[in-house]
């Protein structure tokens, strides 16, 4: 848990100090993949808290949803298809349903 807190500090600091951007011809791409990267991390969180959470799922998960659904966007742009609208509306059920899942467990466990 130690190394999760360092790491997340070190990259916001890296985010603040880097002065750097994303060019607006790839905000579609970049938006995707953070939405799939944000949903494996929120499946992670969920399978720990369901006691079945294996790493290597997690971080094969995690870069194959993200390439995967950069991929799918880059191709439907250049068949003129806006399916990061279709990616972004995916990913975000998934992350609210698993959202949902973790703050039954953490209220189930309370009560």
């Amino acid at each position: 848990m130690i190394y999760a807190v360092i790491g997340l500090v070190l990259g916001l600091l890296v985010g603040f100090v880097v002065p750097w951007g994303i060019p607006a011809g790839y905000s579609s791409l970049f938006s995707v993949a953070l939405m799939a990267c944000l949903d494996s991390v929120f499946g992670g969180l969920k399978a720990t808290c369901n006691g079945n959470f294996d790493d290597k799922v997690f971080i094969t998960g995690f870069f194959t949803n993200a390439l995967l659904a950069a991929f799918l966007v880059y191709v439907g742009d250049r068949l003129g298809i806006d399916l990061y609208y279709v990616a972004l509306l995916a990913f975000g059920l998934r992350i609210f349903n698993n959202l949902g899942i973790i703050r039954q467990h953490l209220l189930q466990k309370r009560s």
